[in-house]
Parts: C-alpha cells; sequence; structure tokens
C-alpha cells in the first residue's frame, strides 16, 4: 500500500495569511485562514507594506495552528509547498523564505507552487471524483482566464483578459457607488436588492476567447457621474448581469471549441453567487459544472498544498535558491 503524503502549505501572496495540511492531494487535515482585510479596509485596498509586516507577525503562529489542528508534527510532514507567485512581491516573500527555512532546517522536499494552480485545485478538495481533462473559468481579483487543465501540472490558456481582471473590475464599481473594501462581497450583496435594468456595453474579440472589462468599467463611471438619483442596487445589479454575460458567452465557446463538457469554476469571484448561479445554470445532462466550498474560492493554503501534491507526484521539486515571482504565469 502507497504511503500517504502529507504537504504543508503555506499561502501569503496578498492579506491572507495561512497554511494548511493536506493528505494526498484532496484531504484537508486543517486550513488556518489569518485575514487582514479589517487592517486594510481604512485605506480603501490592500497596502503591500502592511501586507508584508504583518505576514511576518503572523506566519509562524499559523503554521503551528495548522499542525496542531492536524494532529501532525513537522517530521510527520512529507513535503513543504509555498506559494511563490504571482501576488505582493514582499508577501511572497515572507512565506516562500519560511517555507525554504523548514525544509532547510527538517530535511524536507521543497515544491513552489503556482497561485493560479492552487485555485484550480480548490476543486480536488471539494470533488473527490473530479479528474482531468476539464475546462476551469478562473475568475479571481488579479486573473480572469478560461483553461484548459489536461492533466494535474498541465495547462492551457485559452483565453485571458486584456486589461483588467474581474476582480478589479468589481472593486472599482464597488468604489465608484460608495462601497468600501472589499469591494467583491459588497456589490454582490447590494445587487441583490436591484433590477439589472440598465444596459451597459460588453467587448467580444473575434476568434479569441479573451476578456475585455475596462469598457464596461467605464460605462460604470460614466453613468454614475452623469446620472442624477442613481439606484446604486441597480446599478450592481446591471453590472453583475453584463460582466456574468461575458464570462458565459466565452465559455460556451470554449465547450464548443474543446468538446469538454466538464467545467470547472475557480478563483475569488467564484464565491459571487449571482455568477455561481447563472454558471450552475449551464449544467445539463452532457454538462457537469463543478464549483469549490465558498470557504475555498478565496486564498487559502490548502488549495496550495493540493497542487504542491500534484507537482510533487511528478517529481517536481524546488530548489533553495526559489524565489518570490509576483508576475508568475500559468
Amino acid at each position: 500500500m502507497r504511503k500517504d503524503t502529507l504537504v504543508l502549505g503555506i499561502e501569503t501572496s496578498c492579506d491572507e495569511t495561512s497554511a494548511a495540511v493536506v493528505r494526498n492531494g484532496r484531504e484537508i487535515l486543517s486550513n488556518i485562514i489569518d485575514t487582514q482585510i479589517p487592517i486594510h479596509e481604512k485605506y480603501g485596498g490592500v497596502v503591500p507594506e502592511i501586507a508584508s509586516r504583518n505576514h511576518i507577525e503572523a506566519i509562524s503562529r499559523v503554521i503551528k495552528f495548522a499542525l496542531k489542528e492536524a494532529n501532525v508534527k513537522i517530521d510527520e510532514i512529507d513535503v513543504i509547498s509555498p506559494t511563490y507567485g504571482p501576488g505582493l512581491v514582499g508577501a511572497l516573500l515572507v512565506g516562500v523564505s519560511y517555507g525554504k527555512a523548514l525544509a532547510y532546517a527538517n530535511n524536507k522536499p521543497l515544491v513552489g507552487v503556482n497561485h493560479i494552480e492552487g485555485h484550480i485545485a480548490a476543486n480536488y478538495l471539494t470533488y473527490e471524483e473530479l479528474q482531468p481533462p476539464f475546462l476551469c473559468l478562473l475568475i479571481s481579483g488579479g486573473n480572469t482566464m478560461l483553461v484548459l487543465v489536461k492533466d494535474y501540472t498541465e495547462f492551457e490558456i485559452l483565453g485571458k483578459t486584456r486589461d483588467d481582471a474581474i476582480g478589479e473590475a468589481f472593486d472599482k464599481v464597488a468604489r465608484v457607488v460608495g462601497l468600501e473594501y472589499p469591494g467583491g462581497p459588497k456589490v454582490d450583496k447590494l445587487a441583490k436588492e436591484g433590477i439589472p435594468n440598465i444596459a451597459f456595453p460588453k467587448t467580444h474579440f473575434e476568434n479569441s476567447l479573451d476578456f475585455s472589462f475596462s469598457g464596461i468599467k467605464t460605462a460604470i463611471i460614466n453613468y454614475n457621474h452623469n446620472t442624477k438619483d442613481v439606484n446604486k442596487a441597480n446599478l450592481c445589479a446591471s453590472f453583475e448581469k453584463i460582466i456574468t454575460e461575458v464570462l458565459i458567452d466565452n465559455t460556451k465557446k470554449a465547450i464548443e471549441d474543446t468538446g469538454i463538457h466538464c467545467l470547472a469554476i475557480a478563483g475569488g469571484v467564484s464565491a459571487n453567487s449571482f455568477i455561481r448561479k447563472e454558471i450552475l445554470n449551464l449544467q445539463n445532462e452532457k454538462l457537469k459544472v463543478y464549483m469549490p466550498d465558498m470557504k475555498l474560492c478565496t486564498d487559502n493554503a490548502a488549495m496550495i498544498a493540493s497542487a504542491g501534491y500534484y507537482n510533487f507526484i511528478k517529481g517536481k521539486s524546488s530548489s533553495l535558491n526559489l524565489n518570490a515571482i509576483p508576475n508568475l504565469k500559468l
């Protein structure tokens, strides 16, 4: 019988200090998340230097809690997997440095993980039966892309944003209507009180599955400035509707082009209730839709540990020269 593999995942790419222990890439033994949202709220967004300092303060404590909750000692860990990009360079360096030190001190393999791979892997933690190949619509604060997941560590980007990521668009719309950081959940909540009765443009590219969200962002800014007595709930509802239509239009094309009828969504924006509902409506006798648990949509170390496991069993490893790469690509 094959020995179980325990991976300690470390996530510090933005404003969440997280550590998790995952068994065999699928079973979460612990997933500790120390959020900095209350710290950054008063600034209206993440302040990189403040984020880095808070990671330094929290990381040792968070890792100890993760090991304790999993009821394992560091000696029992088989692999240490920190996120090394993309993200804020200072924040990434905290996790990468701590992970390298742990690996060196305890003579453990080090496997750096791409944060985007981690978001995709969140689905493996929710669905034991899910395995490649499948399509993944990845929608987050820093990325928007359609990915063909050929294997656990092999990906092909079918389409990506040419300007703003969808999460950035949500945050900018939130600021326009006067909602506080973090904007995405607040837009989602307010939109439930509104009617999507405002027409906004949507951008499509001929013979391409790429996305563009700068046009709708500009249209909403202009509408807000030029319209008296703006109904903010209707504005948010209309924004969600048009942006979701763009996602679904491209996703349908990807399904048609590839012939793959298995779709997963991933990333922080996949927690949006309207987007989840509309994408779930795509499911039929031919198309199977997967959505990660809400707690696994936003940044967390369990998804990093899962991705680290699949890279490890594929024979991948990182040297102690591993460095943070803030603009790392999939």
